[in-house]
């Protein structure tokens, strides 16, 4: 059974009351990888289910966040709703616009409003590339501007991540994490796109940075209108930065919220799994609280479990949740949960 989310016109508005437009809506989304065997003739003998049927919307100029354990398909997600892993199923609009079918000169011309920083800031940028190339490499790659003026809007472009325009003749090997996360920024950000899938950008950075990074997403959202899918493994970092939060596991959304409303009334059991894991910065506080330990593994996303994803490890599970697979339904204003022991 698919998880179910409304259509955009029937969430014009947010809890609050104001107004607010689906910048992207994902429904159903699917993407398996086919496991194949066989020498001569390969068959497909399996499939890994990295996402597997979820649906959620973002509205513009706001953070989402995507949450939940490594190999849940976060990263999967992300770089499917950009069309960097063509969709097995389901959709993904853009601004209204079905882009899942779209191909060749069409998807290119799409792909200026959408745009991507990448985890690891020491794998992303190609080492025998000048920071000035890589950071032109989009306006080349589209046909825009002539060289003076890719030369300017380079410029720019560091000034604005916070970096000396002077550095465009120097190499990735020499900068720290931190300013190569900016250069990756500078390159996302130079073809004016208004949608930014940012794919866990500080994991791979000192405490020290991450700080200073999300500070300059913030300001750069604030300053350009941006719309961010955010996805972490930080959930202190993500309460932070985010308006509203989705929690995956194991290719499926389980709860999404606003991102008070998550933190002080998780749901889920493996939402209050993940937060009982949050360090508490109050020792008296820290000392009463109880963690939740899950037992087990995650499942195999090539043969996940019968009914709910999560009945292997769930500590209050009953009868329906090996059976059937729970529904993603609104329980309370603006918060989706995804669980027979809440619906």
């Amino acid at each position: 059974m698919s998880q179910a989310m409304p259509s955009a016109q029937t969430l014009p508005q947010r809890a609050d009351g104001k107004e607010r437009r689906v910048l992207v809506e994902v429904t159903d989304l699917k993407k398996h990888f086919p496991i194949r065997s066989g020498i001569l003739i390969q068959r497909e003998v399996a499939a890994v289910k990295a996402v597997d049927g979820v649906s959620f919307q973002i509205f513009q100029g706001e953070t989402l966040g995507l949450v939940g354990e490594s190999g849940c398909g976060k990263s999967t997600t992300g770089r499917t709703i950009l069309q960097l892993y063509r969709p097995t199923s389901g959709s993904v609009k853009f601004e209204g616009q079905e882009i899942s079918t779209l191909k060749g000169e069409e998807l290119r011309k799409m792909r200026r409003k959408m745009q991507m920083v990448f985890q690891d800031p020491y794998a992303s940028l190609n080492p025998r590339m000048s920071v000035g190339r890589i950071v032109a490499e989009p306006l080349v790659v589209h046909n825009i501007g002539n060289r003076k003026e890719r030369d300017e809007r380079v410029a720019e472009l560091l000034e604005l991540v916070g970096l000396n325009p002077y550095f465009v003749n120097r190499y990735p090997h020499e900068f720290s994490g931190g300013q190569r996360q900016r250069i990756g920024l500078a390159r996302s950000l130079a073809l004016n796109p208004s949608f930014i899938v940012a794919d866990e950008p500080i994991s791979a950075l000192d405490v020290s940075i991450q700080a200073q990074v999300v500070n300059l997403l913030q300001r750069l959202q604030n300053e350009l209108g941006l719309t961010y899918l955010f996805i972490a493994h930080d959930l202190s970092m993500v309460r932070h930065l985010c308006d509203r939060v989705a929690v995956m596991y194991l290719g499926k959304i389980v709860e999404i919220a606003e991102s008070e409303e998550l933190y002080t009334n998780p749901l889920h059991p493996y939402t209050q799994a993940l937060l009982s894991a949050v360090p508490v910065p109050d020792p008296v506080v820290e000392e009463r609280r109880q963690r939740i330990i899950l037992k087990g593994d995650v499942p195999s996303p090539i043969n996940p479990p019968k009914g709910c994803n999560f009945n292997t490890r769930c500590p209050v599970a009953v009868d329906v949740c090996y059976d059937q697979d729970p529904e993603l339904v609104e329980v309370l204003p603006d918060h989706w949960v995804a669980c027979h022991r809440v619906i």
